[in-house]
């Protein structure tokens, strides 16, 4: 307990999955936490729930505004930003490379790196003047392997990684670290959606997961949030520019099917965080 005594942060996509999971974890490290995401009703009462230290702001990554005040809100309401989580994202566009939809394809990159880079532009902008910081963000087995995920989702993997490489070089030098969690499947609306059709169905979702997994566990969100905790806290203070990877060794025993078959588009699916 208390890894994260007297920081602060902001977690995008916070008001569910892995999102959810890493702002109850930060929470009760001793963290304030800045819950930000669309979905107004669950993050509100997630932020009513954990209490004191726990503030929700309505927030789509898309939007630069949006995130911006994310950033601030954490300024204005607890005095600092130690900690840029970037977790908010979806499915997006699937299908064969042939059939995706232009317009579904930007939509998945607007989400899946565009806001990862509007949260390290904004977390960039706070920290920079107090040099310290950590910045993590959400890739995904699919940002490391090809086909792993579709095709839209897989090059905005790839790209966050990238882009979690070339930020880390430029802001070492200011005392901020910059590094990413790529998981592998875990148990979430948006697992069990792409799984079952059914986005409440966890226990197909964990069944399935669970057989996949060299491991013979489902990997739920707290397993993705233990990885986040480690690279926020002062314990990963040598660590910049990594890709840390918790994905029961899939990345090295074998992958799953890819989405290329069947629907072109997933954009209105549960959201990942």
């Amino acid at each position: 307990m208390d890894r994260l005594k007297g920081k602060v942060a902001v977690v995008t996509g916070a008001a569910s999955g892995i999102g959810a999971g890493t702002a109850r974890l930060f929470h009760a490290e001793g963290a304030s936490v800045i819950l930000a995401d669309m979905q107004e009703g669950p993050g509100a009462a997630l932020a009513k729930a954990l209490g004191a230290r726990a503030h929700f702001v309505r927030a789509d990554v898309t939007s630069e505004a949006d995130v911006a005040a994310a950033v601030d809100a954490a300024v204005a309401k607890f005095g600092a930003l130690d900690i840029m989580i970037n977790n908010a994202g979806i499915v997006g566009a699937v299908g064969s490379i042939a059939n995706t939809p232009l317009d579904d394809w930007n939509r998945t990159i607007s989400i899946l790196l565009t806001g990862v880079f509007l949260g390290m532009k904004h977390a960039a902008r706070v920290m920079i003047p107090n040099k310290r910081g950590a910045i993590v963000s959400v890739a995904s087995t699919a940002g490391v392997l090809g086909g792993l995920g579709p095709h839209a989702y897989t090059a905005a993997k790839h790209g966050v990684v990238g882009l979690t490489k070339s930020v880390s070089s430029e802001l070492s030098q200011y005392g901020i670290r910059v590094n990413a969690v790529a998981p592998g499947n875990t148990v979430s609306a948006m697992t069990a959606f792409v799984i079952s059709g059914d986005g409440s169905d966890m226990e197909t979702a964990a069944k399935r997961i669970a057989e996949g997994a060299s491991l013979g566990i489902a990997a739920g969100p707290e397993d993705q949030a233990y990885a986040m905790l480690y690279l926020a806290s002062d314990e990963a203070r040598y660590v910049t520019g990594h890709t840390l990877v918790v994905d029961s060794g899939q990345t090295v025993s074998g992958g799953i099917p890819t989405f290329h078959n069947g629907p072109t588009s997933l954009i209105g699916a549960p959201k990942v965080g």
